[in-house]
């Protein structure tokens, strides 16, 4: 064991197909892994010779030509979560049911359905995965409402998500209520959010390709071995990837104006900054509203009086005959057509003496 030299003990655990360079960190931060007998932390290195343990399993050498590792193509059905959690119901290790132990590449949403990969080969995963290393990914989806060239426009060039705006990409309409997209990125439930951001439902979310791997007719639920030619399309896709930390940096957040004062809080203030309501209409500037909508709920300023609040039976009613007690400061403010500011009021006065008829 060293600390400054060999490979990193995350790396040699993800090589030997034990589990994911990730998880392999999650094993180490929860101290069950040892080097030697003692428990390492992160950053330990091993060298060759020494005899790592995650649990009570022995962690093999890898093969130098990973000849010994496994890349599947998976039919991945509606309902599957992608996790290697085992105490998940419908975690996708049980649904493959691979003999050697494998891990999904990615993921997809438990309600979508089609192309995911799996694999024992923790240093790919990372090549493919990095935010940095875009890479193609093609979709079919079918919506509940009808599609129009405005959505499929907007679609195409970027919609407001997790607060940064979705990069440009390829959208064709297939017919009335199906399009194909074609993404780079993978943000959590992406098409999903752009898509309810548009005030379209979802109905049906299906992947078709990643990068040159294509879905084909292979049957839900069914996977198969990734051919000699497609790997070889993955390896050259990857070969400029980075693999480092600094690949995986989230892209740059979208700059906002800061929402004027009184405007509403929260995805209101943002599509107010961005200048558009949930459906994508203009909206009145400080109010978060369609400009129509800040149009028909205009209301006339309220009177209220100079001095203390009136409570009881005079409160709200009109000084004069049988108008109660009131302040002498609020008669003089009535008279005057005044709200606590001094600034006129529109509201017409009521002539003084006359008490309202009780219905």
């Amino acid at each position: 064991m060293s600390n400054d030299s060999g490979i990193r003990l995350n790396k040699f655990i993800s090589d030997s197909g034990y589990c994911s360079r990730r998880e392999a960190d999650e094993y180490i931060e929860h101290g069950e892994v040892r080097v030697n007998g003692v428990t390492a932390g992160l950053g330990t290195r091993v060298v060759a010779g020494d005899r790592v343990l995650v649990g009570t399993k022995k962690i093999a050498n890898a093969a130098a030509d990973k000849t010994d590792r496994v890349y599947i193509a998976y039919n991945k059905p509606a309902g599957i979560t992608c996790t290697t959690d085992r105490d998940v119901e419908g975690n996708i290790v049980d649904a493959v049911r691979h003999k050697e132990r494998v891990y999904p590449v990615g993921r997809l949403d438990k309600p979508s359905e089609g192309l995911i990969f799996l694999t024992s080969d923790g240093d790919i995963v990372n090549k493919i995965l990095r935010v940095g290393n875009a890479h193609e990914k093609e979709y079919v989806v079918t919506v509940k409402q009808p599609l129009t060239s405005e959505f499929i426009a907007k679609m195409s060039s970027g919609v407001p998500v997790l607060g940064s705006l979705t990069k440009p990409c390829k959208v064709v309409m297939q017919s009335q209520f199906v399009f194909k997209i074609t993404l780079m990125q993978g943000l959590n439930r992406q098409i999903r959010r752009m898509c309810e951001f548009l005030r379209y439902d979802v109905v049906r979310l299906k992947r078709v390709r990643i990068m040159s791997v294509r879905l084909g007719d292979l049957k839900v639920g069914q996977w198969r071995n990734l051919s000699e030619k497609e790997m070889a399309d993955i390896h050259a896709a990857i070969a400029d990837s980075d693999n480092s930390a600094a690949a995986s940096k989230p892209r740059k957040k979208v700059a906002r104006r800061r929402p004027p004062a009184g405007a509403a809080g929260g995805g209101a203030a943002r599509r107010t900054a961005l200048g558009t309501d949930r459906a994508g209409r203009p909206v009145a500037q400080g109010t978060g509203k369609s400009e129509g909508a800040a149009a028909r709920n205009v209301r006339p300023a309220k009177k209220s009086a100079a001095g203390a609040k009136p409570t009881g039976k005079s409160a709200g009613k009109p000084a004069g005959k049988g108008g109660g007690k009131a302040s002498n400061s609020r008669d003089l403010d009535r008279s005057k057509g005044r709200g606590t500011g001094g600034a006129r009021t529109e509201k017409t006065k009521r002539p003084p003496g006359r008490t309202p008829r009780r219905r």
